[in-house]
């Protein structure tokens, strides 16, 4: 009866796999308690024939080899089953995870005056924090990781054959807590966290006015900001081909009459109204995107409340020079861009003597060329400015009226997706008054993404 118990083992492993993971669990286990049935009135059988000395009227081996090849057949299809299961997942569903370790060492000489330890513009250039004046000027040191990020995606094809992807990502730049006196404990900030359904963005990511692919590549975590369109917001985007429309969180920040420190609104009505336009070509690529905003401030204290409309267009592109090397630029102007432009460098409007808004129009631009010197070693060499074009009579003579800055960097790449580079940047912010501020900034920085 040791085969007969066999193949009980066996039927009992084929149920256990059939139960975990066949949708047919529960008309397999039926089948599999019918068949023990079976087999255990034939061993009574032949148990009671055995007992009473009767010649032996069934044939055991025929059931043994019966047995035996109903427990592996179905075995057999409950395996295949599984893998068929397990394969379909799979095909369905993909998940990743990845990021980067980046540690920044940068030396920093402000000609214009100190920047307090914890400001966002001693980790990464932020034109509007460059201080202006005639002061001794401060010399500064700060390494950190703070840039270092994590992101987690998905890919799934649903029944109805539409596709859906996620997308979730964080880094510890500019957010709350952290310090350097014995930790370096830094708070996580979200980047992105948004789903894409059909041709359907929802979420955060960034802003549809911003072309992430013109962005040099700078060892400094924007590159020229004084001239570049950056932001990440909360958004619905529509995509069709070559076509992006999106509307997307308002926000406006506003120079008080006279001048002073600015003020950020959440009065809007109206959301952010994004067209955007993509050509992808075998020479490279071209962006065209526009937007239209409402600038809005109710202080009912100060008897104000008032909202204008502003716009913004930028052009931007990415052309392949040669095999690998490459030329990145962006063109922008606009009326009342503000927080999108510069990483508001300047504001999108200022208040009159009568508490009405008067949107600000500014411009700006940049180039930057990527050369390939072979497979490991590279450089980029970039150039930005901006321009402001402030009524004194209403902002006062402390706003920014230009700014500029020039990078060149030389990166190595021992092995893919590790990278160590040195970087030079000169930056310059002057205001209305005539005074002026530079900053000379050396970088180090090594990198590995995973």
């Amino acid at each position: 009866m040791v085969s007969i118990k066999h193949n009980k083992t066996i039927l009992s492993l084929a149920v256990a796999i059939g139960l975990s993971f066949s949708s047919g669990a529960v008309a397999d286990g039926r089948e599999m308690d019918a068949l023990y049935d079976r087999i255990e009135a034939l061993e009574a059988q032949v148990q009671a024939l055995l007992r009473n000395q009767q010649p032996v009227l069934v044939d055991t081996v025929v059931i043994e080899a019966t047995a035996n090849k109903i427990a592996e057949t179905k075995a057999t299809e409950v395996l295949v089953q599984h893998k068929a299961a397990v394969a379909e997942d799979e095909h369905k569903h993909n998940y990743t995870f990845g990021g980067y370790i980046k540690l920044d060492t940068i030396f920093s000489d402000y000609s214009g005056g100190s920047v307090p330890s914890g400001t966002a513009g001693r980790d990464f250039y932020i034109p509007g924090l460059v201080p202006v004046g005639n002061g001794s000027g401060e010399i500064y040191l700060d390494i950190h990781a703070k840039e270092s990020r994590i992101n987690f995606s998905s890919e799934h094809l649903l029944d109805s054959g539409a596709t859906m992807r996620t997308y979730f990502e964080l880094d510890f730049l500019v957010g709350p807590g952290g310090n350097e006196r014995v930790s370096n404990s830094y708070s996580p900030r979200l980047r992105h966290a948004f789903f894409t359904y059909n041709k359907w963005t929802f979420g955060q990511t960034w802003t549809t006015f911003f072309n992430v692919e013109a962005q040099p590549d700078n060892l400094d975590f924007v590159g020229p900001a004084e001239s570049i369109v950056f932001g990440r917001q909360p958004m619905i985007r529509y995509t069709s081909g070559p076509w992006q429309f999106a509307i997307e969180n308002p926000e406006t920040t506003i120079t008080p009459y006279g001048g002073g420190g600015r003020i950020v609104t959440d009065d809007n009505l109206m959301p952010d109204v994004v067209l955007r336009y993509n050509l992808k070509s075998d020479w490279g690529s071209f962006v065209v995107a526009g937007t239209l905003r409402q600038l809005a401030y109710e202080n009912q204290a100060a008897g104000i409340d008032d909202s204008i409309m502003g716009y913004g267009l930028s052009l931007s592109g990415k052309v392949k020079v040669g095999d690998k090397n490459d030329f990145r630029w962006m063109a922008t102007v606009g009326s009342g861009m503000g927080r999108y432009f510069g990483l508001n460098l300047v504001n999108s409007s200022v208040l009159d003597a009568n508490g009405k808004l008067e949107a600000i129009d500014s411009y700006g631009m940049f180039g930057s060329y990527r050369h390939f010197w072979n497979n490991q070693w590279r450089s980029n060499f970039t150039l930005g400015y901006s321009s402001v074009d402030n009524n004194t009579a209403l902002t006062g003579f402390g706003v920014t009226s230009k700014a500029s800055s020039a990078h060149i960097n030389l990166i190595y790449s021992p092995v893919p997706k590790m990278d160590f580079g040195l970087e030079l940047m000169i930056a310059d912010r002057e205001i209305e008054s005539g005074l002026n501020g530079d900053l000379t900034r050396f970088q180090f920085s090594a990198k590995y993404g995973f």
